[in-house]
């Protein structure tokens, strides 16, 4: 499997996924990085099957038309997205590129459509549900404490501590954590009840 972490505009990161057999492709959050991910697909002379987009919030959606322009690739967001898709996805659904399993995890809070992908279940993207020591932020449209909740401590701190956690954007210490060490460190991941979350949430 081919793996690429990509930050070229701003802090947002892209991430390029590719099967090596197959020359398959998909690019996760396309963000405003559209022309360095077609220079590194064509160099790799990979086919873009895919754009994937954790949600659908502009600076991670912003490149999704010229990729799909430049490779007729498919994109792809949870059914709740309200951008424009050509297939939707639930949690639980799979992807597949060329041999490489891309899971859907849903996992609301940050907006209603959010989604993490588990790629061959050692690789999380979380997008802007968990970065680096620290969360999403739940006080835009759609946000939602009590989702959040759910989707970090039901959904993602049930995965073994050994995923590598890539986050949606260079907020961090460091680009890449884990599980285990975002169990251990991220104060936002401190054991709490739902009502102690939510509060917590609302501190300025």
């Amino acid at each position: 499997m081919y793996f690429k972490q990509v930050k070229y505009r701003g802090d947002n990161f892209s991430y390029v996924i590719a099967d090596e057999a197959s020359r398959e492709a998909a690019v996760v959050d396309s963000s405003y990085n559209a022309d360095v991910l077609i220079r590194l697909l064509n160099d790799r002379g990979f086919k873009l099957k895919y754009v994937i987009n954790t949600h659908g919030h502009a600076d991670h959606t912003g490149g999704n038309e010229a990729l799909r322009s430049a490779f007729g690739a498919k994109i792809v967001a949870h059914r709740l997205s309200s951008i424009t898709l050509d297939l939707a996805v639930g949690d639980g659904d799979v992807i597949y590129v060329g041999s490489v399993c891309i899971k859907v995890i849903h996992t609301p809070g940050h907006t209603p459509d959010g989604v993490c992908l588990l790629v061959d279940g050692t690789k999380l993207l979380t997008g802007d549900t968990l970065f680096v020591g620290e969360c999403g932020r739940v006080d835009m449209p759609g946000g939602s404490a009590r989702s959040l909740y759910d989707s970090l401590f039901n959904k993602l701190m049930k995965l073994d501590d050994a995923v590598e956690v890539y986050p949606g954007h260079d907020y961090g210490v460091r680009p890449v954590s884990s599980i285990g060490e975002e169990r251990r460190s991220n104060y936002v991941l401190q054991p709490r009840s739902v009502e102690e979350f939510v509060a917590f949430m609302r501190m300025p």
